[in-house]
């Protein structure tokens, strides 16, 4: 069950859309026992964001995920997503920001696993 939320002050059309979403379902199997059967993805570009004092091009990268990860696991989320996100926006590396949410209180379908 995880979740992938990013937020950027670059705008996303439809193609980088479609090739994000295909991009973070491929990446998101780095996490064991996560695929893209079960995730959920939200894109949010041209917000207003400011990172270092300035409107520059930024994200930030939110992954939740029911349960826990190895931080070994994370890290090479991390340099993947990274990667891809600066390629596809054309961010700079240093200007994303990755964090993650564990937990085991996890609600679907009307019940809590």
């Amino acid at each position: 069950m995880p979740f992938v939320n990013l937020k950027t002050n670059v705008n996303i059309d439809s193609k980088l859309e479609n090739s994000l979403k295909t991009n973070l379902g491929e990446l998101i199997k780095i996490i064991p026992g996560k695929s893209e059967n079960w995730l959920m993805i939200n894109l949010e570009g041209s917000k207003t964001m400011y990172f270092k004092g300035s409107e520059d091009r930024c994200a930030m990268i939110e992954v939740k995920i029911y349960g826990e990860a190895p931080d070994s696991a994370k890290e090479k989320f991390t340099e993947e997503v990274t990667s891809l996100v600066s390629k596809q926006l054309l961010i700079p590396k240093d200007r994303i920001y990755v964090s993650y949410f564990e937990t085991f209180d996890w609600g679907f379908a009307g019940n809590n696993f």
